[in-house]
C-alpha cells in the first residue's frame, strides 16, 4: 500500500467520478482505475459502488475513508512539525549539558541567543557526564555542552569558555590566607575528589599527571556542588572552577601557580548525524560569540 494510493482514493471518494478524479490528479483514467483496484485487492473488499464513470463509497469505503483522512492528516501534521523544528527561525535546538553549567553558562547562552532569534525554542536536559553522553549518542539531543575530555573520534568540538581552576579551601583552613598556591603545597592535605561520572575529574587527573604530582582522594563526590559543601565543612581541599553554584560563603579561592590549570568547556556534536538548520545556526552563533581561550 502506497501513499499515492490513499491520496487517489480520497480524491475519487470526494469527486465520485473516475474521469474527473483522473484529471484532478493529472493521471490517466486507466492508471487511476488500476490504482484503486490494487488498493481494493490489498484490502480484500470493494470500496466503491460503481455506475459507469460515477462511483460512490460503499460501507467498506466509508469505514476505510475516515481512517485514511486521519492518517494523511497525521502525516501532514508530522511534516509540518518537522519543518517547524528544523527551520532556523522557528525550530528547536536540543541541548544536553552538565548540571553545574545550568547555573550560569547555559541560561546566559539561551537568553542571549533568543534576544536575536526569539522564535527558536530550546529543549534542555541536564545531568552528569554519563546521562548527557547517552542523550547525545542515542540522538535525543542535537548538541552537548561538556568538557573536552569527553570527545570521541566521531565528535565535533567547539570551545565556548576556558575557566581557570583554583585550589579551594575553607575560610578557617591554614592555607586560606595564601595569595597563591602550588599543588605541592597540598601535600598531606585531605583531598575531596570526584567520581568517574563527573567530567572535571578527567581534567584534574590529566593536570596532575602532567605535573608529576598526585593526591589520593579522601572523599569522592558525585558533583561539584557536593565537593564545595565538603570543603566548606572543613573535610578537605579540592580544585574547582570559580563558577556560580559553587561560590559558597566560607570558601576561599586561591590561584594555582602551576601552568595549565584550566577547565575547557565547549559544544560537542556527532559529525556523522543529521543536524537541523536550527542547530547549525546555534553552533555558528556560539563560534562567533565564544570567549577567547586563555
Amino acid at each position: 500500500m502506497e501513499l499515492t494510493q490513499l491520496e487517489y482514493f480520497l480524491t475519487v471518494s470526494r469527486l465520485q467520478h473516475m474521469t474527473m478524479a483522473s484529471k484532478a490528479l493529472s493521471i490517466t483514467q486507466p492508471a487511476l482505475s488500476h490504482s484503486i483496484s490494487k488498493l481494493e485487492s490489498e484490502l480484500g473488499v470493494p470500496l466503491f459502488e460503481r455506475n459507469g464513470r460515477n462511483v460512490r463509497l460503499n460501507r467498506y469505503g466509508l469505514m476505510f475513508g475516515k481512517w485514511v483522512e486521519q492518517a494523511l492528516q497525521n502525516i501532514q501534521d508530522g511534516m509540518q512539525e518537522i519543518e517547524e523544528f528544523s527551520n532556523p527561525e522557528t525550530g528547536v535546538v536540543s541541548i544536553a549539558y552538565l548540571n553545574i553549567l545550568g547555573v550560569d553558562l547555559v541560561p546566559t547562552l539561551v537568553r542571549d541567543y533568543q534576544l536575536i532569534h526569539s522564535k527558536v525554542r530550546f529543549e534542555l536536559n541536564q545531568g552528569n557526564l554519563g546521562d548527557i553522553d547517552e542523550q547525545l549518542e542515542k540522538g535525543y539531543a542535537d548538541l552537548m555542552i561538556t568538557s573536552r575530555e569527553s570527545i570521541m573520534d566521531n565528535h565535533k568540538w567547539l570551545v565556548i569558555q576556558t575557566m581557570p581552576l583554583y585550589i579551594v579551601v575553607s575560610a578557617s583552613h591554614h592555607l586560606a590566607e595564601r595569595a597563591s598556591l602550588s599543588l605541592m603545597d597540598l601535600s598531606g592535605e585531605p583531598f575531596v575528589g570526584l567520581k568517574n561520572n563527573c567530567s572535571l575529574k578527567a581534567t584534574i587527573l590529566s593536570r596532575f599527571h602532567h605535573s608529576g604530582f598526585t593526591l589520593a582522594s579522601t572523599y569522592e563526590a558525585e558533583d561539584l556542588a557536593t565537593v564545595a559543601g565538603f570543603i566548606k565543612a572543613g573535610l578537605g581541599v579540592s580544585v574547582l572552577p570559580k563558577t556560580l553554584g559553587l561560590m559558597l560563603d566560607g570558601l576561599v579561592w586561591i590561584p594555582i601557580t602551576d601552568e595549565g590549570w584550566f577547565w575547557e568547556i565547549g559544544l560537542k556534536w556527532r559529525e556523522d548525524r543529521y543536524l537541523s538548520p536550527a542547530a547549525k545556526r546555534f553552533i555558528a552563533y556560539v563560534e562567533l560569540h565564544r570567549q577567547s581561550p586563555l
